[in-house]
């Protein structure tokens, strides 16, 4: 099971950070990845963490957003930094029981997330 959580309302130019905790999961050999999706739009992989220590950010994320696991917390994070409006959708966080999650999500793809939280909404006011 996955809850989310940070979600908000911030100006352009502000931060947030989502995190993700995970129960009932073995941080064996994982993804956790962070997806979202925004009003008419196809829900996109935003960035992901892997057992690997493999890091994945979307281009549109790249530089201004970092993902990090703590372990010992079961949680992963996502800092959002200098947010501009589309950024704003509903974040999702999802793990996968292979770290070839990751690489699937680099390349589009979502089936190898079995596993989804119930998302936290993100509002990036202009």
């Amino acid at each position: 099971q996955l809850q989310a959580s940070g979600g908000g309302l911030v100006q352009t130019g502000g931060s947030l950070r989502l995190s993700c905790e995970a129960s009932g999961f073995t941080f064996d050999d994982y993804a956790i990845g962070w997806f979202r999706q925004a009003p008419g739009k196809e829900r996109e992989g935003v960035s992901c963490v892997n057992s690997a220590g493999n890091t994945y950010y979307s281009d549109s994320v790249k530089g201004r957003f970092t993902i990090s696991a703590d372990i010992a917390r079961n949680t992963v994070y996502l800092e959002m930094n200098s947010l501009k409006p589309e950024d704003t959708a509903i974040y999702y966080c999802a793990a996968s029981t292979t770290s070839f999650g990751l690489h699937t999500m680099s390349i589009g793809l979502r089936g190898y997330f079995g596993s989804w939280g119930q998302g936290t909404l993100v509002t990036v006011s202009s």
